[in-house]
């Protein structure tokens, strides 16, 4: 028992200290998720996000000891803050469970029983909020308590009814969201970063049944004459700091993991083409002029330009005698078809390069079709990597070349 009481205790004294943690968290998510929200204002699954986000951070900021005295003192009514805290809280479960069922069915989902759960939320939440006010209006609390609301005022007449009605409005809440997103993750052909958010809410709606077995066993010992208020001071609020950083991760990683793995995409994209990028300046003897503040689809875009606007003239007079020797080469080495075609690709344009670069430099005359080449730049400029792949297929090539002569 002492030790609980030892382990409540700092949990106890980190929350007091560092209250301020799942605020921050959730209002960072906010700021990444507000430019989009902006620019996609027309989309209401975004909204929804954004608005919970921001319930969510008001509920941290408004539970705050220093803020709940600064309202009951600006307000002059003794504990007003409970039932406001408490209608944020139960706002924020509502809309939990209207964004789930969003999120989930698809806003083009018209269905009666979509509906009807959609109707159901809004009505029973409503209520819920609309009884909190009243039943604090027709109660006596005129002692202020900062932390231990629930538990003081646990057999108070109307306060008592007022604080179990939030604690079963949220327990509800948390149950049901928890179930479809446990049923969620279980479907087929999920996006890996949305199982991954989904599996971080449902750790934090499982923090929350945790938060809510806290709150209501201290409130049913207060009613059996029992003392366990350090389960609600003590153990629920840090229980709820972290359950609220695991929903926020779980709301934002979707979309901050799909945005970051495009980013990625695009960077490695225009980093491989390098190779291939650097080929060609020498070529066309300047690269690409320097664009100060261009995002990174522009500068891939610009490269992808750059190299095929080069290529093109270049490739039409590619030897395909040279590709298609450095192609048997590839394959005799042992390459998979696809690198095989890269290589001998590779080959073939420096081949053509040195041709142009050299002493009777020029254009070589053809008429090769360079569709399917200027569509595998990606792949010819990672062979261009492989220095040492390059030399074998052609010295494999100029070997198979010089035997055909010899046999001649």
């Amino acid at each position: 028992m002492e030790r609980a009481l030892d382990a409540a205790g700092f949990l106890s004294e980190f929350y007091t200290t560092f209250w301020w943690i799942p605020a921050a968290v959730l209002a960072t998510a906010l700021a990444i998720k507000l430019p989009t929200i902006i620019r996609l204002w027309t989309d209401p699954l975004l909204r929804a996000v954004g608005g919970l986000l921001l319930l969510a951070c008001a509920v941290f900021v408004f539970v705050a000891p220093s803020t709940i005295a600064l309202v009951n003192r600006v307000t002059g009514v003794p504990n007003i803050s409970a039932p406001w805290v408490y209608s944020l809280l139960t706002a924020f479960c509502g809309l939990c469970l209207l964004l789930i069922i969003a999120w989930r069915n698809g806003l083009s989902d018209r269905s009666a029983a979509t509906r009807r759960a959609r109707c159901w939320v809004v009505s029973v939440y409503s209520g819920v909020i609309v009884a909190l006010w009243v039943l604090f209006a027709l109660a006596d609390a005129p002692v202020e308590r900062l932390r231990d609301l629930d538990t003081y005022y646990a057999r108070t007449p109307f306060m008592r009814e007022m604080i179990l009605l939030y604690l079963l409005a949220h327990t509800t809440a948390v149950l049901i969201t928890f179930k479809l997103i446990r049923n969620w993750i279980r479907a087929d052909g999920l996006d890996a970063w949305l199982r991954w958010g989904l599996k971080f809410l449902g750790l934090g709606y499982a923090m929350n049944l945790l938060f809510d077995a806290a709150k209501l066993t201290a409130v049913a010992a207060r009613w059996t004459g029992h003392d366990l208020d350090w389960l609600n001071v003590d153990v629920a609020p840090p229980v709820a700091c972290l359950s609220a950083v695991l929903i926020a991760v779980g709301f934002i990683l979707p979309h901050a993991g799909q945005y970051l793995h495009e980013r990625w995409r695009v960077r490695l994209a225009h980093r491989e083409l390098r190779p291939l990028y650097l080929l060609m300046r020498s070529v066309n003897g300047e690269g690409i002029p320097v664009v100060l503040r261009a995002s990174p689809e522009l500068r891939l875009t610009r490269r992808e330009t750059f190299i095929r606007d080069v290529l093109l003239p270049l490739a039409r007079g590619i030897d395909e005698d040279v590709r298609r020797r450095s192609l048997d080469a590839a394959l005799g080495l042992g390459y998979p078809p696809e690198r095989a075609r890269a290589l001998a690709s590779a080959v073939a344009i420096l081949d053509a390069v040195d041709a142009r670069l050299g002493p009777h430099g020029g254009e070589r005359a053809g008429d090769r079709d360079t569709t399917e080449l200027l569509r595998e730049i990606g792949a010819v400029s990672r062979a261009l990597r492989q220095p040492d792949a390059i030399r074998a297929v052609r010295l494999r090539a100029a070997a198979r070349q010089d035997g055909v002569t010899a046999a001649e």
